[in-house]
């Protein structure tokens, strides 16, 4: 996505009409349900003021009139619309949070919106009639359209599920620029994301999805505000499938009639299969449930600040300790089948339940383990040939 365009005076959209053009009616539902789309991507706190607005575009032609609205950070932005009946065709923009809190409180029913004198925008709802302030169209930036060839469709579900699994292991720590990110990783015939912060790593591939004008591999780096949005539009379509595409500087996804567009990032993810344990030749199989009951009882009493609890594997038991000078110390057992050598490794507890929820409260769980310096494998056991999901986790000492 471009930043703001240089010289506001000449914006690179189409001519914009002239003040007082655009009116409209629309249905507050419709108007609601795309608003609530739009604003999780509008800036709360900026010091471009612009940015805080939604741009209201509307238009007419054969097949009726159409609202777009268009909310951006900068480095992302949603592009979103809904049928209205146009007036008069024109362009807007209308401060967003207000709006999207007003309209909220508006009884189902057309909603009239007409642009007035000085960028003022009249709303008229039933019985309430309001004025808010906006601001001049020249001054919303240019936002990039969907590149009209090379455009890839994705399963939604599959990747909805690949996000899932991998949104949580990325890093928060700003420095750490190219793990602010999961990389999405596309062939001819599957897909993969993977994400770490350098302490852990979540991977997960979905064989047998054809993916059309992919030749080789293509790896893209999505930033995590990008695939946070993502998920939530994923979350709420009924589209089987969106289109992904990019070029040099843009991610462009299009779910439904909605596209959200993010900044690239830029910069090399590290080399995460040589990362990927080998030799791991001890493991142990628990039931997802009992592990997450287990870690939640035992984290109470591990150290605040580093959160480590400790596995101890030996004769068919698996046992979770913690212990801190101010809370106290905790132990629980698990029964199960275990005929290696006794092995004791620590780990960060709230890293195990963010994989534990991820894979949801049902089935097992296999953990494998080379020794207690070594990293450990979590995935799990449910025998799903499609979905290989593994989470690796570097050990703590305790």
């Amino acid at each position: 996505m471009t930043t703001l365009t240089e010289d506001p005076e000449t914006p690179t959209t189409p001519a914009i009409p002239p003040t007082g053009n655009l009116e409209i009616t629309v249905s507050r539902a419709e108007l609601l349900r795309e608003l609530t789309a739009a604003q999780s991507v509008v800036e709360r706190k900026t010091t471009i003021p612009i940015l805080s607005n939604f741009l209201f575009e509307a238009s007419s032609d054969e097949a009726g009139g159409r609202l777009t609205i268009t909310a951006t950070d900068l480095d992302q932005s949603l592009r979103t619309s809904c049928a209205a009946k146009v007036k008069r065709p024109g362009a807007c923009t209308i401060p967003a949070r207000k709006l999207y809190d007003y309209i909220r409180l508006l009884p189902d029913g057309d909603i009239s919106i007409k642009l007035m004198d000085n960028h003022w925008v009249q709303i008229r709802a039933g019985r309430s009639n309001t004025k808010m302030v906006g601001m001049a169209r020249a001054n919303f930036p240019h936002v990039a359209e969907f590149p009209s060839a090379g455009g890839t469709k994705i399963s939604v579900p599959s990747l909805k599920n690949m996000v899932s699994k991998t949104i949580f292991a990325i890093s928060n720590e700003e420095s750490r620029y190219t793990l602010n990110g999961a990389l999405l990783v596309l062939k001819g015939e599957s897909m993969a994301m993977v994400a770490t912060d350098g302490h852990r790593l979540a991977h997960v591939e979905k064989l047998g999805e054809v993916l059309d004008g992919i030749t080789g591999e293509k790896k893209t780096l999505i930033p995590r505000k990008a695939l946070s949005e993502l998920a939530s539009l994923l979350g709420s379509t009924d589209s089987e499938t969106l289109e992904f595409a990019d070029d040099d500087s843009t991610l462009f996804f299009k779910v439904g009639g909605r596209v959200l567009t993010s900044r690239k990032l830029t910069g090399q993810f590290p080399n995460y299969e040589a990362v990927l344990p080998r030799d791991n030749n001890k493991f142990v199989i628990v039931r997802s449930e009992d592990l997450l009951a287990s870690i939640q009882r035992v984290a109470q009493f591990a150290d605040e600040r580093s959160g480590a609890i400790k596995i101890r594997l030996e004769q068919n038991e698996l046992k979770l300790s913690s212990q801190s000078n101010d809370s106290g110390e905790s132990e629980d057992t698990i029964e199960t089948p275990y005929n290696y050598d006794p092995l004791v490794v620590g780990f960060n507890s709230q890293y195990l339940i963010d994989f534990l929820k991820a894979i949801g409260n049902t089935g097992e769980v296999r953990l494998e383990f080379k020794d207690a310096q070594s990293a450990g494998q979590m995935r799990p056991e449910d025998g799903n040939e499609d979905v290989r999901y593994r989470y690796i986790l570097m050990p703590m000492r305790i």
